[in-house]
């Protein structure tokens, strides 16, 4: 597997998306595209960002659906374009790198009334859910789109929530997920003891440790727990990896809730 983000440089702020507290907007950028722009300003900072990019990485890893990743540079001129008071706050703090998904005109957000996904997809999302704990795939804010009659999955920034405090980290990574059967495909996801193993398998060491060296530097340098960037992207890496070494009580714990709604 080789994983490559492209990077762009906004050229032109378009319109905020305000179903948030960070205040993601659309942006043009040089090479014509539309992107969902996530400011490294916004208020849960850069670790929003690098939980956005691993998660998403980590879901393209496993088959998954998930929208084009890219960084965004941000130049101050964009601030001065726009007559918002906190949208230019925002431009300003966010100058520089900062990160985007492509933007899916026309996409309705996912109606599980509506959509029925087979049970190997549902699966792997709420697999992919636990594994990463993403807290946002409840049936109040599902975080899917459907796009061409496809689903896609968008918005990992509250994914990967140990980051916050480094603190036990290693210890942690061995943890289930109990938020999993607040997880709105939970009833859908009738295969997860059959796809644990392959889901696991696919997300080798190797596969992580490549999705992990994306992480910009700069996104890193607010913290201060380790020495260096090096050291923080080890930390995630032996996270990432530990979390899938077997027993999966993250895997277990959504089993195990998926077969109490029967």
């Amino acid at each position: 597997m080789t994983v490559n983000v492209r990077t762009v440089t906004a050229t032109r702020y378009v319109t905020p998306l305000r179903e948030g507290g960070s205040l993601p907007a659309i942006v043009e950028a040089d090479d014509d595209g539309l992107y969902v722009l996530k400011f490294r300003g916004a208020g849960q900072g850069p670790k929003a960002l690098v939980a956005e990019l691993l998660a998403g990485e980590i879901g393209r890893a496993l088959g998954l659906p998930v929208p084009e990743i890219v960084f965004v540079e941000l130049d101050a001129a964009l601030a001065g374009t726009e007559p918002d008071p906190e949208i230019q706050d925002l431009l300003k703090a966010s100058v520089g790198l900062n990160l985007a998904l492509d933007y899916l005109p026309g996409s309705v957000t996912y109606d599980p009334l509506v959509e029925k996904l087979s049970p190997e997809q549902a699966s792997t999302v709420v697999w992919f859910d636990a594994y990463t704990t993403n807290v946002d795939r409840t049936p109040r804010n599902a975080n899917m789109l459907m796009w061409h009659k496809r689903l896609w999955l968008i918005d990992h920034g509250a994914s990967l929530y140990f980051h916050h405090t480094w603190a036990n980290y290693l210890e942690r990574s061995r943890a289930a997920f109990a938020l999993i059967k607040d997880h709105v495909l939970l009833p859908s996801a009738t295969l997860l003891g059959e796809l644990d193993e392959t889901l696991a398998a696919r997300l080798t060491p190797a596969v992580v440790g490549e999705i992990v060296s994306l992480i910009p530097d700069v996104w890193l340098a607010a913290d201060t727990t380790f020495k260096s960037a090096g050291e923080f992207r080890q930390a995630y890496v032996d996270y990432l990896v530990r979390r899938l070494e077997p027993p999966r009580l993250f895997a277990e714990e959504a089993a195990r809730v998926r077969a109490s709604l029967v």
